[in-house]
């Protein structure tokens, strides 16, 4: 949710690449639905898994796992407090996404200012 975020609200500034510890083989139909509410298509996302020596070349990197990211630090990390929906009623999706949201509009304003 937050890659699609991310990419149709802040393609000027940005270009998100999600990936994940433990990424799950496709987005959830209940994320798919609540992104698709916001008129955001992720049905074709595909996480990837973690990798320290894309994440050393990042700008950026936005750590929401609540765990330590392997290998060496990246040299802009950003830890967000996310609860991760899956497994749980679309309601949960929802308010996961409107946290990302915010969170994701945050960040590409702070990118904006430079």
């Amino acid at each position: 949710m937050a890659e699609g975020f991310a990419n149709c609200y802040g393609a000027d500034v940005l270009r998100a690449e999600s990936c994940g510890l433990a990424p799950a083989p496709r987005v959830p139909r209940h994320g798919i639905a609540a992104m698709e509410e916001k008129n955001i298509d992720i049905s074709a996302h595909v996480s990837r898994r973690y990798d320290p020596e894309v994440a050393a070349v990042a700008d950026i990197v936005v750590n929401m796992s609540d765990y330590q990211l392997p290998g060496p630090p990246p040299r802009n990390l950003v830890e967000w407090e996310i609860v991760d929906p899956y497994g749980q009623p679309i309601e949960a999706f929802r308010e996961t996404r409107d946290t990302l949201e915010r969170k994701v509009m945050d960040l590409i304003l702070a990118l904006r200012k430079g």
